[in-house]
């Protein structure tokens, strides 16, 4: 296994009480594999891949429990200056908001660069070489003359491009991607999201894919982690999961999904709001959302039962739902 994150606790001291933002997450992704880790905003999924990369804001946020397993070291047990050997070189990330992510003062050339100067010790006329290169390998056009623009001269996917190449820059093993959609309309989506799929490809990366949007993962995942409330609620194969989720709140996110063929229709949504962090309720968090809920649900936090060998539902009532 490339990466393991196993039973991760992390919470944020704030004015209003202590948040529980990851709750005891586990899952894992091998070379060459795509984990999508999906759910609504808050429910975990970017302060996991955070705390992963060890960029988590401390304070006011801190690991309070757990293990990440990156190629058999426990990174949680490294020194800071360790875990800046293993960010980039080894594992990368790329983040949503292109153009906040990059500097705005400096050449795209000059960003992509850096990376070269800083861990192999490259020459500025080198790394810039290397930036032109990696250029050509996210298809930007005219990457010769495009190398000394700067983040503002480039449009929303071009820049989502640029992201991609620092990400790739020393072709680390790992790569998390971080809502890399956002933003962007739907056809540049399905651009960047083949090209990070051809680009995985070619190299045999791990790659955990972030998102909020079933529809972004459904031809390049091979494996989905459900979140919600800070915990892995169903986890499965792409296919499996499409065809009969085992879990009520992954039902409700397919139903949410809009379809050519209920056109003029209402659209369905998830009704309710998910649980502040500070006071998340007792039993299956989901419980107030949930149209099938009983007592049980009510009181008992369920665990993530073993629905087939490769399949997981946090769910006392799977069977219902996976066959409902």
């Amino acid at each position: 296994m490339l990466l393991e994150v196993r039973d991760l606790h992390v919470e944020f001291r704030t004015r209003d009480g202590v948040a529980r933002a990851v709750n005891g997450v586990t899952y894992g992704v091998d070379a060459g594999e795509t984990l999508a880790v999906l759910g609504e905003s808050g429910s975990g999924k970017s302060v996991t891949a955070q705390a992963i990369m060890g960029i988590l804001d401390t304070p006011p946020g801190r690991i309070t429990g757990g293990e990440i397993l990156f190629q058999g070291r426990d990174l949680l047990k490294l020194r800071e200056d360790e875990r800046r050997k293993v960010r980039g070189a080894e594992m990368a990330m790329i983040f949503q908001d292109a153009l906040s992510s990059l500097n705005p003062v400096l050449t795209v050339g000059d960003q992509l660069g850096e990376m070269f100067v800083v861990h192999r010790g490259m020459s500025r006329k080198d790394a810039r070489t290397k930036a032109v290169e990696l250029m050509d390998r996210v298809r930007i056009p005219g990457a010769a003359a495009r190398v000394r623009d700067y983040p503002h001269q480039f449009s929303g996917g071009m820049r989502q491009r640029i992201m991609i190449a620092m990400a790739l820059a020393l072709e680390p093993a790992l790569i998390i991607a971080d809502e890399p959609t956002t933003a962007l309309d739907v056809t540049v989506q399905a651009q960047v999201m083949d090209l990070l799929a051809e680009l995985q490809r070619e190299l045999t990366m791990g790659l955990v894919l972030i998102t909020h949007d079933l529809g972004v993962v459904a031809d390049v995942a091979d494996r989905i982690a459900v979140m919600y409330a800070g915990r892995i609620v169903e986890t499965a194969p792409v296919h499996d999961l499409y065809k009969a989720p085992a879990h009520p709140y992954t039902r409700g996110l397919l139903d949410s999904i809009p379809r050519l063929d209920q056109k003029g229709r209402e659209l369905y949504a998830i009704k309710g709001l998910p649980p502040s962090l500070t006071s998340i309720p007792p039993g299956c968090a989901f419980h107030p959302r949930c149209t099938t809920a009983r007592d049980l649900c009510r009181t008992d936090v369920p665990p993530l039962h073993e629905v087939t060998g490769e399949r997981g539902s946090a769910c006392h009532f799977w069977t219902e739902c996976l066959h409902g």
